[in-house]
């Protein structure tokens, strides 16, 4: 992972709180996205089993597990607070994020889609995490950019693992039982949209405004973050076990 800075120079990668443990999985068990050795410092809702080859592990159709990664996943980036930009027959994807682990995790998860990424620190002890610009890209941008306004396609739907993406993203925790999936402030027409996808897979959500907090949807009860943890398949390694749903 590169970090370009003010001044070109690469970087190291942001701090980060000691690693997990490792858990080996099992054979034929994926984990979401791949893992990069890097350094640790200070659609539809319905449910269709299929038996795994980890003693009889139930996976859920569409979950983040029963697929493997793609670039359409990145459509969950674009439902959160992601920006996507055209250069000629070429695009780029460039997210902020909050926290040092979503820069490791989102990192890995482009890496195992074909894209190299760098990151930067910016204001407010923020990160911006983005690709390079690749004609890879162009059919996302060319599926969700209307001139230059970001609007969800017509059969914009999320799966496992693009809600995946959106939580390594945006998703906000709130004890004891509410989470948020954080929106971009500026994409306001693209909304109601996201909304309608959320609850397509049984998460439908409470959509808050810049005045309540958001704009965010606000992803409530137990069930339905139960429901959301099975989507979204084990936590990452970076991830501090707080800030994922089990």
């Amino acid at each position: 992972m590169s970090g370009l800075g003010d001044t070109g120079k690469a970087q190291p990668p942001p701090a980060l709180f000691p690693a997990p443990e490792s858990d080996t999985p099992t054979p034929g068990r994926r984990r979401g996205g791949a893992r990069q050795n890097l350094p640790a410092q200070s659609s539809s809702p319905q449910q269709a089993p299929v038996q795994s080859d980890d003693a009889g592990r139930q996976l859920v159709f569409f979950g983040a597990d029963a697929a493997e990664p793609t670039v359409a996943d990145l459509a969950g980036l674009l439902a959160g607070p992601a920006e996507v930009v055209r250069m000629g027959g070429t695009a780029r994807l460039s997210v902020q994020v909050d926290a040092a682990w979503r820069v490791h995790v989102l990192v890995a998860e482009l890496a195992s889609r074909g894209l190299a990424a760098s990151w930067e620190p910016i204001e407010g002890e923020r990160h911006a995490v983005r690709t390079s610009y690749t004609r890879i890209l162009k059919p996302l941008a060319a599926a969700w950019l209307h001139g230059s306004t970001k609007r969800p396609p017509a059969a914009f739907h999320l799966t496992g693992r693009r809600l995946r993406l959106w939580l390594a993203a945006a998703g906000t925790p709130e004890p004891p039982d509410c989470l948020l999936l954080r929106l971009g402030p500026d994409d306001k027409e693209c909304w109601e949209s996201i909304g309608v996808a959320l609850a397509a897979t049984g998460l439908a959500g409470t959509l808050l405004g810049p005045a309540d907090g958001g704009p965010a949807y606000r992803i409530t009860s137990r069930r339905r973050l139960a429901r959301l943890a099975e989507l979204v398949g084990e936590p990452p390694r970076a991830a501090p076990p707080e800030a994922w749903p089990v």
